[in-house]
């Protein structure tokens, strides 16, 4: 029988009671929580970065500036704030392809990416992704030539990703406004390709 000595509490309501005291030192300003909810809810979504890619694949200039500094180039269309600071793009090569995985919990880069999927943040992915990045990506359903070489990149509190795909065959008439919808959020990690259908 359970009693209110040894109840084992959630993570919902521990969450809740210390944000109560968080509250109560007065350690939290005003509406900083409903400010994030709303930035985690309508904001931050991977569109963000088919945005980025297609212009990177239609705009030379705007490429060579997200190579080189990849904050600056999101914060061009606004993408700022928090885990969006250090915003590096890897590029992938037709002899390189680029993935993302943060093997210590599932940061990514959320202004760009949104907030990283479940599977992101199970340990498995984690730590399988590290040691086997080839069957991990075979097992998500991207098959890869015996001659790519895949390079796994780990967030860090220094570095937010941003995988900035090959142009997909098939694409080169296709305007800014079609290419963003062959970008998805496994896209920008690089668990996926983009393809025209």
């Amino acid at each position: 029988m359970t009693t209110p000595e040894n109840k084992t509490s959630t993570p919902g309501e521990r969450a809740q009671a210390l944000l109560h005291v968080l509250k109560q030192k007065d350690l939290i300003p005003d509406g900083y929580i409903e400010h994030m909810t709303q930035l985690m809810a309508h904001e931050w979504s991977p569109q963000n970065g088919a945005r980025v890619v297609a212009k990177a694949w239609v705009d030379p200039q705007f490429r060579e500036l997200l190579l080189k500094d990849g904050t600056a180039a999101c914060a061009q269309f606004g993408y700022t704030g928090p885990q969006g600071e250090y915003i590096v793009a890897l590029e992938d090569t037709p002899s390189v392809k680029n993935v993302i995985v943060c093997s210590l919990c599932s940061c990514t880069n959320w202004p760009v990416l949104g907030l990283p999927p479940e599977w992101y943040k199970g340990f498995e992915f984690r730590a399988r992704l590290v040691r086997e990045g080839r069957t991990v990506l075979r097992e998500l359903g991207t098959e890869l030539p015996d001659g790519v070489t895949i390079k796994v990149w780990d967030t860090s509190a220094e570095s937010r990703y941003l995988v900035l795909p090959l142009r997909p065959k098939g694409s080169e008439s296709m305007d800014e406004e079609a290419l963003r919808k062959l970008i998805t959020k496994d896209v920008l990690i690089g668990v996926a390709l983009p393809y025209v259908a």
